[in-house]
């Protein structure tokens, strides 16, 4: 892939490499991934990045901020037309494994990232937990908009149900980078959908597989 370092400018040239930084992390590790690795790959000198980022924990941050940018319009955005409630708890992480599943190479990225910083102490780890702790709380803030609605049950534990859907959406983003796609999506997803459908007091306002 040949960029111009010339022209390494604007929103769509940012996409470009910041893309391609994330599929490098994923291959290298984040802590892989460096100014030279990088230029490298694009086919360009490292001075046509330093003007961007000046080291590689700058470049690994912008890399981080870009990826929290993709989960907002590939998953959050797609899941909040889903109508308020339950539904748009199930749309969220529906969109989440189809994030996952192959057709964006770059959707396992956070979850590799949390795994590999999980401890190591610096500005690269805060911005990943300030990641994290943001994609909970919107976990959270929809299980207690389907609460409010009557679409779960009032006594919901909602902290409880984030958790598990976290950690079923993480298991079938680290077995599919060892195992076939299809059955550790397949999985994640019924077991979120059994969960929702059990606490939904109108368990038809979901599929019902």
């Amino acid at each position: 892939m040949m960029v111009d370092g010339r022209v390494l400018r604007g929103e769509r040239t940012r996409n470009l490499v910041l893309g391609t930084a994330v599929a490098l992390a994923i291959e290298t590790g984040l802590d892989g991934l460096s100014l030279g690795r990088l230029a490298d790959h694009l086919g360009i000198s490292k001075s046509g990045l330093f003007t961007h980022w000046r080291s590689k924990e700058e470049l690994q941050l912008a890399t981080v901020d870009w990826a929290r940018e993709q989960v907002t319009e590939l998953v959050i955005r797609p899941a909040l037309r889903a109508p308020r409630g339950v539904r748009r708890l199930w749309a969220l992480h529906e969109t989440r494994l189809t994030f996952y599943d192959g057709r964006h190479p770059d959707g396992r990225f956070f979850t590799l990232a949390e795994f590999e910083y999980r401890s190591r102490p610096g500005p690269v780890r805060d911005r990943l937990a300030e990641a994290l702790d943001e994609w909970l709380a919107m976990v959270r803030r929809l299980a207690t908009e389907a609460v409010s609605a009557g679409e779960l049950h009032p006594d919901t534990d909602v902290g409880q149900l984030a958790y598990e859907i976290e950690a079923l959406g993480i298991a079938a983003a680290l077995q599919s980078r060892l195992l076939p796609t299809e059955p550790s999506h397949r999985y994640a997803r019924q077991a979120v959908l059994d969960r929702l459908r059990a606490l939904c007091p109108d368990p038809e306002l979901l599929p019902e597989d």
